[in-house]
């Protein structure tokens, strides 16, 4: 009878280790690293500094305030554009036609006459390349299946996916004031476009990650619209890398830079979104609201020169790599009763050069305990890690390391008895 009884409690305690609920740890969102507090004395309204690889703001001024960006909000007509273009809706070969208000809309272009019909690719090149209106707008309205005013209620939908400032705002393709678009000027969006500098970074970001072949075309310094044209369409970009041997711009050529976009209006003043790479690192400047058009070429050499100077690119955790807070977790009903952990993939991040490892916090936890029930597959994840480093945080998986049986239940039941006995034992003993 006593044996009976053993065997009942032994069932019972088996039953209660094997059978468990949760859920899976929650990856939180990363928070932005804090960018120190430097002077760079710019001669701007706003500026801002990101690596173009994990968005970590790095310098910033003013950059929450709200400002006309002028053709710097093409960057969200060029996403808008490749958007459609991958995803098969349009090629870059379709026929894309000049409407009325395209061939008269006023500013940088005057390329194409009424009804003229010109390849998405050729368009594409004029607006990236010569910030072309003509083409932003025929391009707008060819995407956007009717109007440009529909295009931009698509631009503003995508700020929000992007998780633009509430400030952020377009009324147009192409940046122009509502004043400037005279009979054209759209009647259900209200107000101007305004976007802050952090927003026109976190397009760049957008567009460089999600379509990085933008670049190829961002940093041709000129080319001819049409074969036969006498004169090619000059890059406002006087930064281009490609213009070191260019008599005019070669004392603004920046070594690396390739991108990304210009803009100025006289509300706005002069703009410009850069990008350059260098060692490794990619990164994003936007300065807005410079007094003259040189100039804001050179407060973008200032806040790129910072970047690279005291930056550099850190791999804190390399792939498949141990973390000594957290090498193993305990798994239930395996026969092994424990399986190693390793990083999924490499955490890497921009720090300031020299930074000590001790500024690098590492935190690892394993998922709940009722995920870690055999069978488990190598490679499956049991855990995260973070790293923090000053405010900015980045996660990776921590997954199995090795195969992990599911045990018999003769075997499982062996083991609640032993682990019975144990624990009668050592209540005995206390």
């Amino acid at each position: 009878m006593l044996l009976l009884s053993v065997r009942r409690v032994s069932m019972v305690l088996a039953t209660a280790l094997l059978v468990q609920i949760g859920s899976m740890a929650v990856i939180q969102s990363q928070p932005a690293m804090a960018a120190e507090a430097v002077d760079l004395k710019l001669d701007a309204k706003s500026a801002i500094l990101m690596d173009a690889a994990t968005g970590q703001i790095l310098y910033e001024f003013n950059s929450d305030t709200a400002l006309p960006p002028a053709s710097m909000s093409k960057m969200m007509t060029e996403y808008l554009v490749m958007e459609s273009v991958k995803s098969g809706k349009h090629k870059l070969d379709d026929m894309v036609p000049t409407s009325q208000y395209a061939a008269d809309v006023i500013g940088s272009g005057d390329l194409l006459a009424f009804k003229e019909q010109v390849s998405l690719r050729d368009m594409f090149s004029a607006m990236s390349i010569y910030s072309a209106n003509d083409a932003s707008v025929a391009l707008a309205e060819f995407v956007s299946g009717s109007t440009e005013e529909d295009f931009a209620k698509m631009m503003n939908e995508k700020a929000k996916q992007f998780g633009l400032s509430d400030q952020a705002h377009f009324i147009n393709a192409t940046g122009l004031s509502r004043a400037d678009l005279g009979k054209y000027a759209p009647k259900e969006l209200q107000g101007e476009t305004m976007l802050t500098a952090k927003d026109a970074a976190l397009i760049a970001y957008n567009l460089i990650k999600d379509y990085p072949e933008i670049l190829e075309t961002t940093k041709i310094p000129s080319k001819k619209f049409r074969e036969k044209d006498k004169t090619p369409m000059i890059n406002w970009n006087w930064m281009l890398e490609g213009n070191k041997d260019n008599t005019n711009f070669k004392k603004y050529a920046y070594p690396g830079l390739d991108g990304l976009k210009t803009g100025s209006t006289d509300d706005a003043g002069y703009c410009f979104t850069g990008t350059a790479v260098r060692n490794g690192v990619r990164l994003i400047s936007v300065v807005m609201g410079t007094p003259k058009e040189p100039k804001r070429f050179e407060e973008t050499r200032k806040v790129l020169d910072y970047g690279f100077n005291n930056f550099e690119k850190k791999q804190v955790l390399a792939a498949n790599s141990e973390i000594d807070s957290l090498k193993v977790v305990n798994i239930k009903k395996g026969i092994e009763l424990q399986v190693g952990l390793a990083t999924q993939e490499e955490v890497s991040l921009v720090a300031k050069k020299g930074a000590a490892p001790e500024e690098f916090k590492i935190t690892a936890a394993a998922v709940d305990e009722s995920k870690l029930v055999a069978p488990i597959t190598k490679g499956d994840v049991l855990g995260t890690v973070k790293v923090n480093y000053q405010g900015y945080e980045k996660t990776t998986n921590l997954i199995a390391t090795a195969d992990v049986v599911q045990a018999s239940w003769f075997r499982l039941m062996f083991r609640a008895i032993g682990s019975f006995f144990s624990d009668m034992l050592a209540g005995t003993k206390s």
